[in-house]
């Protein structure tokens, strides 16, 4: 009998504003899509429904007993560090027998460039304009010294496929702020500045990226992330390397 494989769940941080769930289910429905038989189910840490525990306890009520966790971060900071493997340890002590591969944060990979630059383009920053465009890197923002070193090495990795100059910025707990960015780069003697938003879903930080980009002149703003289709493939990626890792470290078993 063929063993089945684990369910990926899919978890997001959550959000007061509407428009976050819906990205995170859209984006997991084009999993879904790509990956036919493959159970996909999402779950939230605050804020929204249903809650991280309340999808383990069903799954597990309904037999399954192996599941990859995805954190839908691009980061590895407190949310990846603390709230996910709380909640995650907290369901596997009271579920007998589920075992939870905790799958990697999406960041940093090649397919979150790709989907910055198809966001870029149907912003209308076409290819012919890469030489003679500067970018600013939006993130939403942590207080966490790795994370703020792994965006500011997407920007410099970014740079080196052809944009004139590539610059972090952060909607929160870092600097510089994005409407900060946009201006320095203007000074530097860029004529054409755009903002990138490297963010997941909308919400409180995506929308003050976009305020503070419109108040600095920023000639374009492309949209989040989204469920772009190679979003879509990268969360795909991080589950198969998860499900095929031995009983470890980065596996919870009750």
């Amino acid at each position: 009998m063929r063993r089945a494989r684990p369910v990926l769940l899919v978890i997001a941080h959550g959000s007061r504003d509407p428009r976050h769930a819906a990205t995170v289910h859209a984006l997991t429905r084009r999993a879904r899509e790509l990956r036919p038989g493959l159970r996909v189910e999402t779950a939230f840490l605050d804020f929204n429904a249903p809650r991280v525990d309340q999808v383990l306890s069903a799954l597990h009520a309904s037999g399954v007993r192996e599941v990859v966790a995805l954190p839908l971060l691009l980061t590895r900071a407190f949310h990846a560090k603390a709230d996910v493997p709380a909640v995650l340890s907290e369901s596997t002590a009271r579920l007998p027998g589920l075992t939870v591969r905790v799958a990697e944060v999406l960041g940093p990979s090649p397919l979150l460039l790709s989907a910055l630059e198809r966001r870029l383009a149907e912003a209308g920053v076409t290819p012919a304009d890469r030489a003679t465009t500067a970018v600013v890197l939006a993130s939403a923002g942590s207080s966490d010294p790795e994370a703020i070193a792994v965006i500011a090495e997407t920007a410099r990795e970014w740079r080196h496929t052809g944009w004139c100059a590539v610059r972090p910025a952060f909607a929160s707990a870092a600097l510089p702020r994005t409407e900060d960015a946009v201006r320095e780069l203007r000074a530097e003697g860029h004529h054409r500045v755009v903002v990138a938003p490297y963010v997941i879903a909308p919400g409180r930080l995506p929308d003050r990226i976009v305020t503070g980009a419109r108040a600095a002149g920023a000639d374009r703003v492309a949209d989040v992330l989204g469920a772009a289709p190679e979003l879509a493939r990268l969360l795909l990626h991080r589950y198969d390397a998860a499900a095929r890792l031995p009983v470890s470290l980065r596996t919870l078993v009750a």
